[in-house]
């Protein structure tokens, strides 16, 4: 029944306590008028005496320590100085606590912050490259679907979308020339484009909020086989995130019409991911993807 009763601030004992920032002690409660609204609720449970010890933190009143006897009870300096000292532990600890949800509604706050500057920088990049629109989201969403399929942890997945949004954010440092070239690049321009995931890592490395998620930037153009670039990493070498982007990439470019070739068949692009199992792919990955695609009646 105590939770139900409200008290003002200076009304009864706890209400003194509370507005005056001191302890407050009724010795007798059956000489007391001025518990009310619940007097009678104290007395009917055969309580004595009472002492409130306000809960302060930097000024401000943040509850009180409440102590109810049986027997009649008249706190010394002693037990006050240790109740005060409690009351002062759990001020602290209430503060504590107010000051780390603060806290982590602010990273909740930096982190959306962080992650809009993230899409900002994919819309940029789908306006420069308009070949590729719309590629970005469709593979975000898909390589967290196999993602989960292959176990990976929930907290783990926040980092593997921003790595796939920022996936190609190394062409920011391709010419336009070669980026939007509607023939075949010549071998130089070859070497150059394949530096874009070198230019994804210095780019994204000095930021620690995105380290987390440079494996995919970084990474998804390693093979299996260890013939990928730029560090031709080989199987287990190549960090995981990157080994389940690199399938959805590369089925997702398949999969959708380019200046330069109509999109392939759904078959003949599952019939390519099933073939580079081993050679370009984690077969591990493939048999997930394969039965992920399947599941979703084609993707």
């Amino acid at each position: 029944a105590l939770p139900q009763v409200r008290l003002r601030l200076g009304q009864g004992p706890p209400g003194r306590a509370a507005l005056e920032r001191r302890p407050v002690s009724v010795p007798d409660l059956q000489e007391s008028a001025d518990f009310s609204p619940h007097l009678a609720l104290l007395r009917a449970e055969g309580f004595t005496s009472y002492l409130a010890v306000p809960i302060v933190a930097k000024g401000q009143a943040m509850g009180l320590l409440e102590l109810f006897y049986r027997n009649r009870h008249e706190p010394d300096r002693d037990s006050l100085a240790f109740l005060e000292m409690l009351a002062g532990q759990v001020a602290i600890a209430i503060d504590n606590t107010r000051m780390l949800e603060s806290l982590q509604a602010s990273r909740l706050e930096l982190s959306v912050a962080y992650d809009a500057t993230i899409e900002g920088w994919v819309q940029a990049l789908d306006l420069r490259d308009k070949e590729t629109e719309g590629h970005t989201l469709r593979v975000t969403e898909m390589t967290l679907d196999l993602a989960r399929a292959l176990g990976v942890r929930e907290e783990e997945l926040p980092h593997i979308r921003r790595g796939a949004l920022l996936h190609d954010i190394g062409k920011m440092a391709i010419p336009d020339a070669i980026l939007r070239k509607p023939g075949p690049l010549t071998d130089e321009e070859w070497d150059l484009m394949r530096r874009h995931p070198v230019f994804a890592y210095e780019l994204l490395s000095p930021i620690a909020y995105l380290r987390p998620a440079l494996t995919i930037p970084y990474c998804h153009h390693e093979k299996w086989d260890g013939t990928g670039y730029p560090r031709g990493l080989n199987g287990e070498e190549i960090p995981l995130p990157a080994r389940i982007f690199a399938v959805v990439d590369v089925y997702d470019a398949l999969t959708s019409d380019r200046p330069y070739r109509p999109a392939w068949p759904r078959e003949k692009a599952l019939a390519y991911i099933r073939d580079q199992a081993g050679k370009h792919f984690d077969p591990r990955v493939v048999r997930a993807f394969l039965e992920l695609v399947d599941k979703a009646g084609g993707g």
